[in-house]
C-alpha cells in the first residue's frame, strides 16, 4: 500500500514542519506523507522529533512554520477540537481510559444522549454495543473499564476514536505493555481495521513490528526527516543506520581502550532473579572497579530493575546483594547505608528540591554526618556544596546559589553530587545524561571514569549509545529479561539491534 503513486490523496500530511521551544529545534522541516488504508511506522531515537510530531498531527500544538493537511485540506484550527477529533486520535501507551467507568461510559463519554434532560443510559449502552460490535470489538459494554486488559482498552479507545469519524489513527508504542499472544491478536484487528478503511501510524521501540505490520516507515534524527520508504525498500541495517547516523564526537573515554580487571576483582553488586511488574529473573553482578551498562527499549524493563536496585521500588522476587550482604526491598535509606548512591530517573521529582540550593542539595543524604540530629550547620553544608561545585564543575554563583537557576546540565551535576556524597561503593545512573548539552554529557560521564578509577562498582541505566560506551559490558533488556551483553568495542549497528530486538542476519 506504501508503494501508491504520490499523486494519491494522502489521509494527512505535514509539509517542512518546524516547531522550536526556545531555542531548542523541536523539528527542523519535517515532512510526512501517509496513504490511505497503510500502516505507516514512525521511528527514531529518544529525542528525534516523534512527539513534538504527534502533538502537531493531532492538533496539540501549532507548527511555527509549515502545515498540516487531512485529504489534501488544511487541518483545522487548533481551538476546533471536535474538528481535529472527526480527523485523527492517538492511543496513547499510557491509556486515556477512565477505569472506574464502564466501556459504554468511556466511549460515549461527554457526549452521552439524553433523553428528557437526562442521560439515557439504555440508549448508550445499546449504542456502544452497535459500535463494538461494528468493529468487531469483543468486550462488554457495561463492563468496568479498569477490569479490561490492556490489549481491550486499546481497542476500546480505537473504537472510540472511529466513532467520531476518524479513520486515521496514531498508536503510540502500543505493544509495550502487551505479550506474545496479545500482540498478534493486535496486529490481526490492525490489518482487519486497514483492509476497513482505517489507516495508522505506528510508533514503536521494536523495529521486528515495524517489519511484521507496516507498509511503509518514515526515520526522524535529530528533529530531522531522514528518509521515508516502503518497509519492503529498507532492509533492517538501513534502516537503523538512519535511526543513528554518524557518530557523535563525545571526547569520553571507550571502554574498548581499557585494561581488563583481575580474574578475582571482588563483586560488589550482586543481583539474583529479580523480579518486578515489568522485568522477570534478571541476574547479573558488577565487580569493583567495572561499569556495567543497562540498556534496552523504553518497555523493556531496564529503569525498574534500576529503581529497585536502588531500593526505590519493591520487588516480587529475588535478592539485591552489595559486598555479600541482601538488601531490604525498597529501603532506600537501608540502599544508602549498604553504599548504593543513585543518580534517579527524574531529576525535577526524585532527585532535587528546586527551591533549595546547591549546598542543601548535594548534602540531603549526608546531613547527619555534618551535623548532630541530621541537622548541619550552614558553613558545613555551604563547604561541602563548594568542594561538590569543584569536583564536578558546577556552573553557580556559589553553593548558595538555588537550583532552579541553574542549567538542566549544572542541575545534573548536582545530581550526582549528592549521589557520590555518601562514598558509595556501587553507583547506579539511570539516564545521567538525560537533556543535557555535549559539554555537561562529557563532564558527567568523566565522572564515571574517575569513579571507576577509585574502584567502585558502577551500573550506567541508559538507552544513549555514548552513555553505554564507557561501560566495560553493556546487558540489553528486551520485553523484561536479560536477552544480550556486548563487551565492550561493541558495532552501534548490532546494539541497536538488540535493543530493538531484531536481527541483523535475518531475512
Amino acid at each position: 500500500m506504501s508503494e501508491l503513486t504520490p499523486s494519491m490523496p494522502a489521509v494527512v500530511e505535514a509539509f517542512e514542519v518546524t516547531k522550536r521551544f526556545g531555542s531548542t529545534a523541536a523539528l527542523k522541516d519535517v515532512s510526512i506523507r501517509v496513504v490511505p488504508g497503510e500502516s505507516h511506522a514512525l521511528v527514531g531515537r529518544n529525542g528525534a522529533g516523534k512527539s513534538t510530531l504527534v502533538s502537531i498531527l493531532t492538533g496539540l500544538r501549532k507548527p511555527d512554520t509549515g502545515e498540516v493537511r487531512f485529504n489534501g485540506a488544511l487541518a483545522p484550527s487548533i481551538a476546533d477540537r471536535d474538528a481535529w477529533r472527526e480527523r485523527v486520535a492517538c492511543v496513547y501507551q499510557h491509556s486515556t481510559i477512565i477505569r472506574d467507568l464502564s466501556v459504554a461510559e468511556n466511549l460515549f463519554i461527554n457526549r452521552q444522549p439524553v433523553r428528557g434532560g437526562m442521560i439515557d443510559w439504555q440508549a448508550m449502552r445499546r449504542d456502544a454495543r452497535a459500535l463494538l460490535d461494528h468493529w468487531k470489538i469483543d468486550v462488554r459494554e457495561d463492563a468496568r473499564a479498569g477490569d479490561l486488559t490492556v490489549e481491550a482498552r486499546q481497542l476500546v479507545e480505537i473504537a472510540r476514536a472511529l466513532s467520531y469519524g476518524a479513520r486515521f489513527i496514531i498508536l503510540d508504542e502500543p505493544t509495550a505493555q502487551l505479550d506474545g499472544d496479545e500482540i498478534k491478536r493486535l496486529f490481526r484487528r490492525i490489518s482487519e481495521l486497514q483492509r476497513e478503511g482505517v489507516t495508522f501510524l505506528f510508533i514503536s521501540h521494536h523495529l521486528q513490528e515495524v517489519y511484521e505490520i507496516c507498509q511503509a516507515v518514515t526515520v526522524l534524527r535529530d528533529a530531522r526527516h531522514i528518509v521515508s520508504a516502503p518497509v519492503s525498500a529498507l532492509p533492517r541495517a538501513q534502516l537503523i543506520e538512519a535511526m543513528t547516523g554518524e557518530r557523535g564526537g563525545l571526547n569520553v573515554a571507550d571502554a574498548a581502550a581499557r585494561d581488563a580487571l583481575p580474574p578475582d576483582t571482588a563483586i560488589a553488586l550482586q543481583v539474583d532473579e529479580l523480579a518486578g511488574s515489568d522485568y522477570e529473573g534478571v541476574s547479573f553482578t558488577v565487580k569493583r572497579g567495572e561499569v556495567v551498562g543497562l540498556t534496552g527499549a523504553t518497555s523493556s524493563g531496564r529503569t525498574s530493575v534500576a529503581e529497585a536496585i536502588a531500593g526505590l521500588r519493591a520487588v516480587q522476587r529475588g535478592t539485591v546483594s552489595v559486598d555479600g550482604k541482601a538488601l531490604p526491598p525498597a529501603d532506600v535509606p537501608a540502599a544508602l547505608a549498604h553504599g548504593i548512591g543513585c543518580v534517579p530517573k527524574d531529576r525535577h521529582h526524585e532527585g532535587l528540591v528546586l527551591t533549595q540550593s546547591v549546598a542543601e542539595n548535594a548534602s540531603m543524604t549526608i546531613a547527619r554526618m555534618l551535623g548532630k540530629f541530621g541537622i548541619a550547620p550552614p558553613a558545613k553544608k555551604n563547604a561541602f556544596g563548594q568542594k561538590m561545585i569543584d569536583a564536578l564543575g558546577i556552573v553557580a554563583q556559589g553553593p548558595e546559589h538555588v537550583v532552579s537557576g541553574l542549567s538542566g546540565g549544572n542541575q545534573q551535576k548536582v545530581v550526582m553530587a549528592r549521589a557520590l556524597a555518601t562514598d558509595p561503593n556501587v553507583l547506579v545512573l539511570i539516564d545521567p545524561t538525560a537533556g543535557v548539552d555535549v559539554k555537561s554529557k562529557e563532564a558527567l560521564l568523566s565522572v564515571v571514569d574517575r569513579v571507576r578509577e577509585e574502584g567502585k562498582a558502577v551500573l550506567v541505566v541508559s538507552g544513549e549509545l555514548d552513555d553505554l560506551r564507557i561501560c566495560d559490558r553493556v546487558l540489553v533488556m528486551f520485553r523484561g529479561r536479560v536477552a544480550a551483553e556486548f563487551s565492550a568495542g561493541w558495532q552501534d549497528h548490532d546494539l541497536i539491534a538488540s535493543v530493538e530486538g531484531v536481527s541483523l542476519h535475518e531475512e
